[in-house]
């Protein structure tokens, strides 16, 4: 007997398309990757006993002050709508930091696309049978895994409300990356005419993996979830960070023809775009981005109160008024974090790749007007 998700699946007809041979394969050896690719798919949420559980990454997650923005376009969206959160991803804590903001809030808590990295060991097994996160194959080609994926997706989303990232995965370099279409096309053919889209953007005074994402820059290569929990757990020492998650108002997808490959790619630029402006300025960012090898408080003020300015003639979401507040809420944990250090009265540069790392995450909104980044 076949569970009510497998058969809504089967009878999906992009993967009937499949079963019957589209793509050079049929019949039984058809049928098995399908099936095979579904049990890895297959998630199941319980909240309350979630709520239970002491985390495992609790000790880290304690050092994160969680901040919310503008949650009454959340509040007003689930009153009615069937809601996929499209976020900016910026580190392994986003999983835990921002389904945990509408947790306590009690608002209904939707199922996570996460990197399929994260699902080894007794993490895995509580994404897989607790949190409801969907382990996610990124940058595959299979089509039976790309058929089964958005096909899953969309009988999900009949049921629950869904959290992704559309640029797939971190940002490594620190600025906000280019957006995928696929689980957002996923989204579009679930056949909900009550679903809304909520650009949703995150941001940290401090990221928590900030020196191995800014020494590597790019991704080479998928590594083991446990290793990297170990480089985190030792970056942790004497980590305190705000997270401000802001939410942007609901984005209405009624009329987006799934069909269409170029209205799926305006929604989702106008997505990602939406994304960029809910972007949290804070102290941190801006103090990296106006730094220089080799500057004075005063002269580093200024420029401070430039970029402020500018930012706010693009009405930037600004967290910090003036080049003083930004330095005397950004010096010291860079300076703790090893990246800056005050001498003789100057700021100087310790760690140039992780201070481009924060000065890049404000890029977008400084960018030229006509130029993408």
């Amino acid at each position: 007997m076949l569970d009510d998700i497998t058969q809504a699946v089967l009878a999906r007809e992009e993967v009937i398309k499949y079963l019957t041979g589209s793509f050079g394969v049929r019949g039984d050896e058809a049928r098995e990757r399908i099936q095979g690719y579904l049990d890895e798919l297959r998630t199941t949420q319980r909240p309350a006993i979630y709520r239970a559980l002491q985390h495992p990454l609790y000790p880290i997650l304690r050092k994160i002050e969680r901040l919310h923005e503008n949650l009454h376009h959340v509040i007003t969206a689930v009153r009615t709508h069937r809601v996929v959160y499209a976020s900016n991803h910026k580190s392994h804590t986003d999983y835990l930091v921002e389904p945990l903001v509408l947790d306590d809030n009690d608002i209904r808590p939707p199922l996570i696309a996460a990197g399929i990295n994260l699902f080894g060991g007794p993490l895995g097994l509580l994404h897989r049978h607790v949190t409801g996160a969907i382990p996610i194959r990124r940058n595959t080609k299979d089509p039976a895994y790309l058929v089964t994926l958005k096909a899953y997706v969309a009988e999900m989303l009949k049921r629950h409300d869904l959290f992704f990232y559309p640029e797939g995965g971190r940002s490594y370099s620190g600025e906000l990356k280019a957006a995928k279409t696929g689980l957002i096309h996923a989204a579009l053919t679930a056949g909900c005419p009550n679903l809304v889209v909520i650009p949703t953007a995150v941001a940290y005074d401090l990221v928590l993996e900030d020196h191995i994402l800014a020494r590597q820059r790019v991704k080479k290569q998928q590594r083991p979830f446990a290793r990297e929990l170990a480089e985190m757990v030792r970056y942790a020492v004497g980590y305190r960070s705000r997270a401000f998650v802001t939410f942007g108002a609901p984005i209405p997808v009624s009329g987006i023809d799934p069909n269409s490959r170029r209205e799926v790619l305006e929604l989702t630029r106008a997505v990602r775009a939406r994304i960029g402006t809910l972007y949290k300025v804070l102290p941190t960012a801006i103090f990296a981005a106006a730094m220089r090898p080799s500057i004075t408080r005063a002269e580093l003020t200024a420029r401070i109160d430039d970029l402020i300015e500018e930012l706010a003639a693009k009405h930037a979401n600004l967290g910090v008024t003036s080049g003083r507040q930004a330095i005397e809420e950004a010096a010291e944990p860079l300076e703790t974090r090893n990246i800056i250090v005050l001498e003789q009265g100057r700021f100087r540069v310790r760690d140039r790749s992780v201070l481009r790392y924060y000065a890049r995450t404000i890029e977008h909104l400084l960018a030229t007007p006509g130029v993408t980044h």
